[in-house]
Protein backbone atom coordinates (compact mmCIF):
# COMPACT_ATOMS: atom_id res chain seq x y z
CA UNK A 1 0.00 0.00 0.00
CA UNK A 2 2.62 2.31 0.85
CA UNK A 3 4.38 2.22 -2.79
CA UNK A 4 0.58 2.12 -4.31
CA UNK A 5 0.39 5.80 -2.17
CA UNK A 6 4.25 6.69 -2.94
CA UNK A 7 4.33 10.70 -4.01
CA UNK A 8 7.86 10.24 -5.32
CA UNK A 9 8.06 12.36 -8.87
CA UNK A 10 10.11 10.87 -12.08
CA UNK A 11 12.20 13.64 -12.93
CA UNK A 12 11.58 13.26 -16.63
CA UNK A 13 7.93 12.71 -16.22
CA UNK A 14 6.88 15.50 -14.01
CA UNK A 15 2.81 16.67 -13.96
CA UNK A 16 0.98 19.43 -14.78
CA UNK A 17 1.78 21.69 -11.47
CA UNK A 18 -1.71 23.74 -11.78
CA UNK A 19 -3.57 19.94 -11.35
CA UNK A 20 -2.23 19.82 -7.66
CA UNK A 21 -3.30 23.34 -7.03
CA UNK A 22 -7.15 22.48 -8.07
CA UNK A 23 -6.70 19.24 -6.00
CA UNK A 24 -5.82 21.25 -3.16
CA UNK A 25 -8.85 23.36 -3.55
CA UNK A 26 -11.09 20.93 -3.91
CA UNK A 27 -10.27 19.72 -0.76
CA UNK A 28 -9.93 22.20 1.34
CA UNK A 29 -13.45 23.51 0.52
CA UNK A 30 -14.41 20.45 2.44
CA UNK A 31 -12.45 20.63 5.22
CA UNK A 32 -12.94 24.34 5.46
CA UNK A 33 -17.20 23.22 6.76
CA UNK A 34 -15.44 23.32 10.49
CA UNK A 35 -16.46 26.98 9.85
CA UNK A 36 -19.77 26.57 9.50
CA UNK A 37 -20.38 24.26 12.73
CA UNK A 38 -23.06 26.97 13.92
CA UNK A 39 -25.58 25.46 11.41
CA UNK A 40 -25.76 22.18 13.75
CA UNK A 41 -25.85 24.56 16.99
CA UNK A 42 -29.47 24.92 17.27
CA UNK A 43 -30.62 21.72 15.89
CA UNK A 44 -28.50 19.21 18.02
CA UNK A 45 -29.54 21.88 21.38
CA UNK A 46 -33.17 21.08 20.47
CA UNK A 47 -32.68 17.39 19.43
CA UNK A 48 -30.48 15.82 22.67
CA UNK A 49 -31.27 19.24 24.91
CA UNK A 50 -27.91 20.37 25.24
CA UNK A 51 -26.94 23.82 26.29
CA UNK A 52 -25.33 26.13 23.69
CA UNK A 53 -21.88 26.16 25.43
CA UNK A 54 -21.55 22.50 25.58
CA UNK A 55 -22.41 22.22 21.88
CA UNK A 56 -20.03 25.06 20.86
CA UNK A 57 -17.00 23.34 22.63
CA UNK A 58 -17.25 20.40 19.78
CA UNK A 59 -15.86 23.83 17.65
CA UNK A 60 -13.17 24.38 19.83
CA UNK A 61 -12.23 20.99 20.11
CA UNK A 62 -12.20 20.24 16.52
CA UNK A 63 -9.85 23.23 16.08
CA UNK A 64 -7.75 22.47 19.10
CA UNK A 65 -7.25 18.93 17.75
CA UNK A 66 -6.49 20.61 13.99
CA UNK A 67 -3.33 22.24 15.50
CA UNK A 68 -2.81 18.53 16.75
CA UNK A 69 -3.24 16.77 13.43
CA UNK A 70 -1.10 19.46 11.50
CA UNK A 71 2.15 18.44 13.66
CA UNK A 72 1.05 15.05 12.84
CA UNK A 73 0.53 15.27 9.16
CA UNK A 74 3.57 17.28 8.59
CA UNK A 75 6.07 15.18 10.37
CA UNK A 76 4.78 12.26 8.21
CA UNK A 77 4.52 13.77 4.98
CA UNK A 78 8.34 14.63 5.21
CA UNK A 79 8.80 10.94 5.87
CA UNK A 80 6.13 9.38 3.58
CA UNK A 81 4.79 11.57 1.40
CA UNK A 82 2.04 14.17 0.50
CA UNK A 83 -0.08 11.49 -0.88
CA UNK A 84 -0.51 8.66 1.63
CA UNK A 85 -0.93 11.32 4.34
CA UNK A 86 -4.02 13.38 3.09
CA UNK A 87 -5.17 9.85 1.81
CA UNK A 88 -5.29 9.03 5.97
CA UNK A 89 -6.76 12.22 6.26
CA UNK A 90 -9.50 12.04 4.19
CA UNK A 91 -10.14 8.61 6.08
CA UNK A 92 -10.26 10.06 9.69
CA UNK A 93 -12.13 13.22 8.37
CA UNK A 94 -15.31 11.42 6.31
CA UNK A 95 -14.97 8.73 9.24
CA UNK A 96 -15.94 11.74 11.79
CA UNK A 97 -18.77 13.27 10.05
CA UNK A 98 -20.59 10.00 9.40
CA UNK A 99 -19.79 8.58 13.26
CA UNK A 100 -20.67 12.12 14.07
CA UNK A 101 -24.33 10.92 12.75
CA UNK A 102 -24.41 7.87 15.32
CA UNK A 103 -23.54 10.44 18.48
CA UNK A 104 -26.47 10.84 20.96
CA UNK A 105 -24.22 11.82 23.62
CA UNK A 106 -21.95 14.61 24.33
CA UNK A 107 -18.71 12.77 24.74
CA UNK A 108 -19.31 10.63 21.50
CA UNK A 109 -19.78 14.17 19.64
CA UNK A 110 -16.60 15.41 21.32
CA UNK A 111 -14.92 12.04 20.87
CA UNK A 112 -15.82 11.91 16.62
CA UNK A 113 -16.24 15.86 16.15
CA UNK A 114 -13.93 17.20 18.02
CA UNK A 115 -11.32 14.65 18.27
CA UNK A 116 -11.19 12.36 15.27
CA UNK A 117 -12.04 15.49 12.83
CA UNK A 118 -9.68 17.70 13.99
CA UNK A 119 -7.09 15.63 13.51
CA UNK A 120 -8.28 14.80 10.58
CA UNK A 121 -8.49 17.96 9.26
CA UNK A 122 -5.33 19.08 10.25
CA UNK A 123 -3.33 16.24 8.60
CA UNK A 124 -5.35 17.55 5.10
CA UNK A 125 -4.82 20.79 5.77
CA UNK A 126 -1.09 20.55 6.25
CA UNK A 127 -0.49 18.19 3.25
CA UNK A 128 -1.05 20.65 0.18
CA UNK A 129 0.37 23.47 1.76
CA UNK A 130 3.91 22.08 2.04
CA UNK A 131 3.25 20.37 -1.23
CA UNK A 132 2.90 23.25 -3.13
CA UNK A 133 5.50 25.26 -2.04
CA UNK A 134 7.82 23.45 -3.31
CA UNK A 135 6.33 22.96 -6.45
CA UNK A 136 6.12 27.10 -6.94
CA UNK A 137 9.06 28.65 -5.92
CA UNK A 138 8.37 31.04 -8.42
CA UNK A 139 5.05 32.25 -6.80
CA UNK A 140 5.16 30.67 -3.55
CA UNK A 141 2.87 33.37 -1.73
CA UNK A 142 0.23 33.36 -3.67
CA UNK A 143 0.14 29.73 -4.36
CA UNK A 144 0.15 29.19 -0.64
CA UNK A 145 -3.12 31.65 -0.68
CA UNK A 146 -4.51 29.68 -3.30
CA UNK A 147 -4.26 26.17 -1.12
CA UNK A 148 -5.80 27.29 2.27
CA UNK A 149 -8.57 29.86 -0.09
CA UNK A 150 -10.79 27.18 -0.31
CA UNK A 151 -10.26 26.37 3.75
CA UNK A 152 -12.12 29.69 4.50
CA UNK A 153 -14.58 29.59 1.90
CA UNK A 154 -15.86 25.99 2.92
CA UNK A 155 -18.63 27.20 5.38
CA UNK A 156 -20.28 29.39 2.45
CA UNK A 157 -20.47 26.06 0.77
CA UNK A 158 -21.42 23.50 3.43
CA UNK A 159 -23.93 25.97 5.92
CA UNK A 160 -26.66 26.36 3.47
CA UNK A 161 -26.57 22.88 1.75
CA UNK A 162 -26.94 21.80 5.62
CA UNK A 163 -28.96 23.97 6.80
CA UNK A 164 -31.85 22.51 3.21
CA UNK A 165 -30.49 19.10 4.56
CA UNK A 166 -31.28 19.46 8.33
CA UNK A 167 -34.75 20.89 7.66
CA UNK A 168 -35.61 17.95 5.00
CA UNK A 169 -33.76 15.40 6.44
CA UNK A 170 -32.85 15.97 10.03
CA UNK A 171 -29.07 16.14 11.88
CA UNK A 172 -27.81 12.31 12.00
CA UNK A 173 -28.64 12.20 7.72
CA UNK A 174 -27.17 15.57 6.89
CA UNK A 175 -23.72 14.03 9.01
CA UNK A 176 -24.17 11.03 6.90
CA UNK A 177 -24.58 12.39 3.98
CA UNK A 178 -21.69 15.21 4.13
CA UNK A 179 -19.37 12.46 5.44
CA UNK A 180 -19.52 10.13 2.21
CA UNK A 181 -19.01 13.15 0.13
CA UNK A 182 -16.36 14.65 2.23
CA UNK A 183 -14.92 11.32 2.22
CA UNK A 184 -14.76 10.65 -1.73
CA UNK A 185 -13.64 13.82 -2.92
CA UNK A 186 -10.53 14.04 -0.26
CA UNK A 187 -9.59 10.45 -0.77
CA UNK A 188 -9.77 11.57 -4.92
CA UNK A 189 -8.42 15.18 -4.66
CA UNK A 190 -5.21 13.12 -2.31
CA UNK A 191 -4.64 11.01 -5.20
CA UNK A 192 -3.00 14.25 -7.21
CA UNK A 193 -0.03 15.14 -4.71
CA UNK A 194 3.13 14.69 -5.61
CA UNK A 195 6.50 16.12 -4.47
CA UNK A 196 8.95 17.55 -7.51
CA UNK A 197 12.81 16.25 -7.65
CA UNK A 198 14.48 17.65 -5.53
CA UNK A 199 15.84 21.41 -6.62
CA UNK A 200 12.95 22.18 -8.44
CA UNK A 201 12.61 25.14 -10.55
CA UNK A 202 10.03 26.00 -13.38
CA UNK A 203 11.90 26.31 -17.06
CA UNK A 204 13.57 29.50 -17.47
CA UNK A 205 13.14 30.47 -13.71
CA UNK A 206 15.48 31.87 -11.57
CA UNK A 207 14.77 33.45 -8.36
CA UNK A 208 15.83 37.31 -7.47
CA UNK A 209 18.25 39.15 -5.73
CA UNK A 210 15.59 40.01 -3.73
CA UNK A 211 14.16 36.64 -3.30
CA UNK A 212 17.73 34.82 -2.57
CA UNK A 213 18.08 37.71 0.50
CA UNK A 214 14.73 36.84 1.83
CA UNK A 215 15.28 32.84 2.01
CA UNK A 216 17.29 30.63 3.58
CA UNK A 217 20.54 29.35 2.11
CA UNK A 218 19.48 25.65 3.34
CA UNK A 219 17.03 23.29 4.77
CA UNK A 220 16.41 23.41 7.94
CA UNK A 221 14.96 20.06 9.84
CA UNK A 222 12.42 20.68 12.03
CA UNK A 223 14.64 20.19 14.91
CA UNK A 224 16.96 22.31 13.97
CA UNK A 225 14.19 25.59 13.00
CA UNK A 226 12.73 25.09 16.88
CA UNK A 227 16.27 25.22 18.20
CA UNK A 228 15.87 28.77 16.72
CA UNK A 229 14.27 32.30 17.92
CA UNK A 230 13.22 32.95 14.45
CA UNK A 231 10.61 30.03 14.59
CA UNK A 232 9.09 31.27 17.91
CA UNK A 233 8.27 34.60 16.52
CA UNK A 234 6.74 33.39 13.57
CA UNK A 235 4.79 30.87 15.81
CA UNK A 236 3.82 34.13 18.12
CA UNK A 237 2.86 36.26 14.96
CA UNK A 238 0.25 33.51 13.84
CA UNK A 239 -0.99 32.98 17.05
CA UNK A 240 -1.66 36.78 17.90
CA UNK A 241 -2.93 37.23 14.43
CA UNK A 242 -5.38 34.41 14.68
CA UNK A 243 -6.30 35.39 18.32
CA UNK A 244 -7.83 38.64 16.73
CA UNK A 245 -9.63 37.82 13.93
CA UNK A 246 -11.22 34.47 15.57
CA UNK A 247 -12.31 37.22 18.32
CA UNK A 248 -15.07 38.85 16.16
CA UNK A 249 -15.54 34.95 14.07
CA UNK A 250 -16.80 33.69 17.39
CA UNK A 251 -19.06 36.63 18.47
CA UNK A 252 -19.96 38.34 15.32
CA UNK A 253 -23.25 38.11 15.53
CA UNK A 254 -24.53 39.34 18.74
CA UNK A 255 -21.44 42.27 18.36
CA UNK A 256 -23.36 43.07 15.43
CA UNK A 257 -26.42 43.24 17.60
CA UNK A 258 -25.13 45.13 20.48
CA UNK A 259 -23.07 47.82 18.93
CA UNK A 260 -24.99 48.46 15.85
CA UNK A 261 -28.77 47.36 16.68
CA UNK A 262 -28.83 44.60 13.84
CA UNK A 263 -31.23 42.16 14.04
CA UNK A 264 -30.29 38.54 14.73
CA UNK A 265 -31.11 37.85 10.83
CA UNK A 266 -28.90 40.59 9.53
CA UNK A 267 -26.24 39.91 11.53
CA UNK A 268 -25.68 36.07 11.01
CA UNK A 269 -26.28 37.13 7.02
CA UNK A 270 -24.53 40.25 6.08
CA UNK A 271 -22.00 39.85 8.98
CA UNK A 272 -21.32 35.74 9.20
CA UNK A 273 -21.05 35.57 5.53
CA UNK A 274 -19.11 38.85 4.68
CA UNK A 275 -16.23 37.18 7.36
CA UNK A 276 -16.58 34.05 5.76
CA UNK A 277 -15.85 35.83 1.94
CA UNK A 278 -12.89 38.15 3.36
CA UNK A 279 -11.56 35.09 5.29
CA UNK A 280 -11.05 33.12 1.99
CA UNK A 281 -9.94 36.29 -0.04
CA UNK A 282 -7.65 37.26 2.38
CA UNK A 283 -5.54 34.31 1.76
CA UNK A 284 -5.35 34.83 -1.67
CA UNK A 285 -4.74 38.84 -1.42
CA UNK A 286 -2.34 38.94 1.18
CA UNK A 287 -0.08 36.00 0.18
CA UNK A 288 -0.08 37.80 -4.03
CA UNK A 289 1.20 41.14 -1.68
CA UNK A 290 3.86 38.88 0.19
CA UNK A 291 5.11 37.99 -3.29
CA UNK A 292 5.88 41.61 -4.10
CA UNK A 293 6.51 43.53 -0.65
CA UNK A 294 7.48 40.77 1.63
CA UNK A 295 6.20 38.45 4.39
CA UNK A 296 7.60 40.80 7.30
CA UNK A 297 6.06 43.80 5.61
CA UNK A 298 2.27 42.17 4.91
CA UNK A 299 2.07 40.79 8.43
CA UNK A 300 3.35 44.58 9.75
CA UNK A 301 0.92 46.14 7.67
CA UNK A 302 -1.89 43.75 9.08
CA UNK A 303 -1.27 44.53 12.41
CA UNK A 304 -1.65 48.14 12.49
CA UNK A 305 -4.51 47.85 10.10
CA UNK A 306 -6.00 45.63 12.79
CA UNK A 307 -5.08 47.93 15.61
CA UNK A 308 -6.98 50.69 14.27
CA UNK A 309 -9.96 49.26 12.81
CA UNK A 310 -10.57 47.47 16.49
CA UNK A 311 -9.90 50.78 18.35
CA UNK A 312 -12.46 52.28 15.78
CA UNK A 313 -15.14 49.51 15.78
CA UNK A 314 -17.18 50.59 19.54
CA UNK A 315 -17.83 53.97 18.20
CA UNK A 316 -19.42 52.51 14.91
CA UNK A 317 -22.63 53.57 14.36
CA UNK A 318 -24.46 52.05 11.16
CA UNK A 319 -24.53 48.49 10.11
CA UNK A 320 -22.67 49.40 6.69
CA UNK A 321 -19.83 50.39 8.69
CA UNK A 322 -19.93 47.48 11.01
CA UNK A 323 -19.72 44.87 7.99
CA UNK A 324 -16.95 46.90 6.34
CA UNK A 325 -14.61 46.95 9.35
CA UNK A 326 -15.66 42.92 10.32
CA UNK A 327 -14.75 42.60 6.57
CA UNK A 328 -11.32 44.58 7.01
CA UNK A 329 -10.76 42.21 9.76
CA UNK A 330 -11.77 39.07 7.67
CA UNK A 331 -9.56 39.97 5.18
CA UNK A 332 -6.53 39.94 7.66
CA UNK A 333 -7.82 37.17 9.47
CA UNK A 334 -7.61 35.05 6.10
CA UNK A 335 -3.81 36.48 5.46
CA UNK A 336 -2.45 35.23 8.00
CA UNK A 337 -3.15 31.96 6.90
CA UNK A 338 -2.35 32.38 3.18
CA UNK A 339 1.47 34.45 3.99
CA UNK A 340 2.56 32.03 7.17
CA UNK A 341 3.47 29.10 4.96
CA UNK A 342 5.97 30.98 2.64
CA UNK A 343 7.35 32.53 5.35
CA UNK A 344 7.94 29.86 7.05
CA UNK A 345 9.56 28.28 3.96
CA UNK A 346 11.27 31.09 3.37
CA UNK A 347 13.59 31.25 6.56
CA UNK A 348 13.39 27.35 6.71
CA UNK A 349 13.32 25.77 3.30
CA UNK A 350 11.20 23.52 1.44
CA UNK A 351 12.06 20.26 2.26
CA UNK A 352 11.25 19.87 5.83
CA UNK A 353 8.48 22.45 5.81
CA UNK A 354 5.86 20.07 6.43
CA UNK A 355 7.17 19.45 9.86
CA UNK A 356 8.09 22.96 10.83
CA UNK A 357 5.00 24.64 9.58
CA UNK A 358 2.84 21.94 10.78
CA UNK A 359 3.55 22.64 14.63
CA UNK A 360 3.94 26.28 13.76
CA UNK A 361 -0.29 25.72 12.82
CA UNK A 362 -0.77 24.84 16.68
CA UNK A 363 -0.65 28.49 16.89
CA UNK A 364 -4.29 28.38 15.30
CA UNK A 365 -5.86 25.49 17.70
CA UNK A 366 -4.21 26.95 20.78
CA UNK A 367 -5.64 30.64 19.72
CA UNK A 368 -9.06 29.44 19.34
CA UNK A 369 -8.95 29.11 23.27
CA UNK A 370 -8.45 32.56 25.47
CA UNK A 371 -9.72 34.91 22.74
CA UNK A 372 -13.45 34.06 22.66
CA UNK A 373 -13.88 33.27 26.36
CA UNK A 374 -11.88 36.59 27.08
CA UNK A 375 -14.47 38.93 25.23
CA UNK A 376 -17.35 36.27 26.72
CA UNK A 377 -15.91 36.73 30.26
CA UNK A 378 -15.63 40.91 29.65
CA UNK A 379 -19.16 41.02 28.34
CA UNK A 380 -20.32 39.02 30.85
CA UNK A 381 -18.89 41.18 33.38
CA UNK A 382 -19.30 44.43 32.24
CA UNK A 383 -22.55 44.29 29.84
CA UNK A 384 -20.44 45.49 26.62
CA UNK A 385 -17.86 44.31 24.08
CA UNK A 386 -16.00 47.62 24.38
CA UNK A 387 -13.02 46.07 26.99
CA UNK A 388 -12.34 43.06 25.14
CA UNK A 389 -12.25 44.96 21.61
CA UNK A 390 -9.50 47.82 22.74
CA UNK A 391 -7.81 44.98 24.52
CA UNK A 392 -7.09 43.26 21.39
CA UNK A 393 -7.05 46.65 19.64
CA UNK A 394 -3.59 46.94 22.29
CA UNK A 395 -2.32 43.83 21.48
CA UNK A 396 -2.68 43.95 17.38
CA UNK A 397 -0.71 47.67 17.89
CA UNK A 398 1.97 46.02 19.91
CA UNK A 399 2.07 42.59 17.68
CA UNK A 400 3.74 45.00 15.29
CA UNK A 401 6.90 44.78 16.92
CA UNK A 402 7.34 41.43 15.83
CA UNK A 403 7.35 40.76 12.02
CA UNK A 404 9.68 44.32 12.25
CA UNK A 405 12.56 42.50 14.24
CA UNK A 406 12.60 39.16 12.86
CA UNK A 407 14.84 38.64 9.90
CA UNK A 408 16.22 34.88 8.09
CA UNK A 409 18.82 32.69 9.14
CA UNK A 410 21.59 32.63 6.26
CA UNK A 411 24.97 31.17 5.64
CA UNK A 412 26.57 33.20 4.04
CA UNK A 413 25.39 36.97 2.95
CA UNK A 414 24.12 37.63 -0.16
CA UNK A 415 23.85 41.39 0.61
CA UNK A 416 26.14 43.85 -1.27
CA UNK A 417 29.36 44.28 0.83
CA UNK A 418 28.70 48.27 1.08
CA UNK A 419 25.54 47.36 2.56
CA UNK A 420 24.74 46.56 6.37
CA UNK A 421 23.56 43.16 6.58
CA UNK A 422 20.80 42.10 8.55
CA UNK A 423 20.78 38.87 8.40
CA UNK A 424 22.45 36.27 11.09
CA UNK A 425 25.13 34.02 10.30
CA UNK A 426 24.58 30.37 11.14
CA UNK A 427 26.90 27.39 11.05
CA UNK A 428 27.34 24.61 8.33
CA UNK A 429 25.18 21.48 9.38
CA UNK A 430 27.71 19.32 11.25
Amino acid sequence: MLQALSSKTDANNLPNRWFIVIAAILMQLCLGAVYGWSVFTRPLENQYGWSQTQVTLTFTLAIFFLGVGTIIGGLLQDKYGPRLVATIAGVLYGAAYLLTGTASTLGELYLWYGFLGGIGMGMGYITPVATLVKWFPDRRGLITGLAVAGYGAGALIMSPIAASTIDSFGTSETFFGLGAVYLIVVIVAAQWYKVPPEGYKPPGWEPSEKEIAARSSRDFTTKEAMATWQFYVLFAILFLNVSAGIMIISQASPMGQDIVGMSEATAAGAVVGTISVFNGAGRVFWAWVSDNIGRKQVFLIMFLIQAVIFALLPSLTTVSLFVVATAIIGLCYGGGFGTMPSFAADYFGTKFVGGIYGIILLAWGLAAIPSPLLIAKIKDSTGTYTGAIYIIAAVALVSAILPFIVRPLKQESSSDPDEPDDTEKIPEPE
